[in-house]
């Protein structure tokens, strides 16, 4: 299958990249830069300059692919205009690339995070959040799999809180910058919310069974860990950077501080059992051990 990607250079992107080549699969993927370009050639995939405000390569590319997987999200989380702008900016992107597929049959992968649910891990049959700071996300993926009924083999991928390869990453990678730049391993609230994470490698390998397999509008959770208490992350991520653990006002994660202080484990046991998909790679707290100093 020849396969375009969006977000292909990025943590998840690159991973999926790698997973789906060993697999026997071509893909061309969207890039930016110069620099992502050349990452992408180094991979030994197809380059296509362009960026995700360019919705005419982004449809022309979908036209021409086997399957399409969208990862690409501006990730500005610093102000909630600019939170705004790039689920907008996805929001447009996404459309078209559901759009170029319409009636093809073909497979659309694209990508949100996991919901939260008051009480319990929340499951792959709970519906995503349509308000709040990333609301927007969770309306434009709900549109993306409602168009199984235009002819596209649609699926998301519910990716967790933190998506880590080698302490990088999500929203623990976020707490471990914010670490390095105050000199506090800080956390919201009491620290006894749980944050749901996963290997990048091994969400690349359930990208790709879904890509193959999944029956059109159905969601999946990428979810490896269910739930380490934020305070447990902070404590590891204090130790390896040699910074006081301690707690500090949500107001200090910006816009994301009310997200950062929701219990939100999730699970993942349909996706298990249904597209046989298992994680074989570190745990987040045993992957923040490599973080350096």
């Amino acid at each position: 299958m020849h396969v375009f990607i969006t977000g292909g250079t990025g943590l998840v992107g690159s991973a999926v990249v790698t997973e789906l080549l060993a697999a026997g699969h071509t893909a061309t993927v969207l890039a930016r830069s110069d620099a992502s370009a050349h990452a992408v050639t180094t991979a030994g995939a197809t380059p296509l300059r362009g960026a995700l405000q360019d919705l005419d390569v982004l449809r022309a590319a979908a036209e021409e692919a086997d399957g399409v997987i969208h990862l690409a999200f501006a990730n500005d989380f610093s102000t909630a205009g600019a939170v705004a702008r790039s689920v907008a900016e996805e929001t447009a992107a996404v459309t078209t690339l559901g759009d170029a597929l319409v009636g093809s049959d073909r497979p659309l992968v694209t990508v949100s995070g996991t919901p939260w649910i008051p009480g319990r891990p929340s499951v792959e049959s709970d519906s995503l959040p349509t308000d709040g700071p990333v609301g927007g996300r969770g309306r434009t993926v709900n549109a993306i799999l409602a168009l199984a009924s235009s002819g596209v083999r649609t699926s998301a991928i519910r990716l967790p809180r933190t998506v880590h390869d080698e302490g990088r990453g999500g929203f623990a990678g976020l707490l471990t910058d914010i670490a390095r730049s105050t000199g506090i391993s800080g956390y919201p609230g009491d620290g006894t919310q749980r944050w749901p994470a996963v290997h990048a490698r091994d969400a690349a390998v359930l990208f790709r069974l879904a890509l193959e397999h999944a029956p059109a509008g159905t969601a999946w959770h990428a979810v490896a860990d269910e739930g380490d208490q934020v305070r447990d992350i902070a404590t590891v991520i204090g130790r390896r950077l040699d910074l006081p653990v301690q707690p500090v006002p949500d107001e200090a994660f910006g816009p994301l501080g009310p997200i950062f202080a929701t219990d939100q484990p999730a699970s993942s046991d349909h996706t298990r059992t249904v597209l046989g998909w298992e994680p074989r790679h570190p745990s987040l707290l045993d992957d923040l051990e490599r973080i350096r100093p």
